[in-house]
């Protein structure tokens, strides 16, 4: 299988989890795998979310493949570190307007201090209908303090 198969291809699907921050309990986010490196995330869209052409408002495509993104770097931490998203970048390929999304986050590359994250949203019918890419700083020791995780 290549590197650019779906994670939903490569392993068994475990039971949902609900997303463990607040911004992904507010939106509905169900974690469907969680790494190592990798992250699947679901999500239900329908008119709430929709923008004034009815689509998809692509702020909440950041925040679905941004949590993804999250998930997926911080499977990559030791105990005692944090990060931030330091840059976000997303393209919108195909409009949306209800169902279900499926975000598929990577590390590109991980136990460094700076890394890149790659992550496709797919519909229903598995179109791509966005592409996203992050880069995420690892903080340690006193940048870390303060920046523990918060379900």
């Amino acid at each position: 299988m290549n590197e650019s198969a779906h994670i939903s291809e490569q392993c068994e699907q475990p039971a949902p989890q609900e997303f463990p921050a607040p911004i992904g309990k507010l939106l509905g986010l169900r974690l469907m795998r969680n790494g190592p490196r990798r992250a699947m995330v679901e999500f239900d869209a329908d008119e709430r979310y929709a923008n004034p052409m009815g689509t998809m408002h692509g702020g909440v495509l950041c925040d679905i493949a941004d949590s993804a993104m999250g998930a997926a770097y911080l499977s990559c931490l030791v105990e005692g570190e944090t990060f931030t998203t330091i840059e976000l970048k997303i393209n919108f390929l195909r409009p949306v307007r209800t169902g279900k999304l499926r975000a598929e986050a990577r590390t590109v590359r991980s136990g460094h201090t700076i890394d890149p994250v790659e992550c496709d949203i797919f519909d229903q019918q598995q179109h791509l209908v966005a592409r996203a890419s992050s880069t995420c700083m690892t903080l340690r020791g006193i940048l870390a303090e303060g920046r523990e995780l918060h379900a």
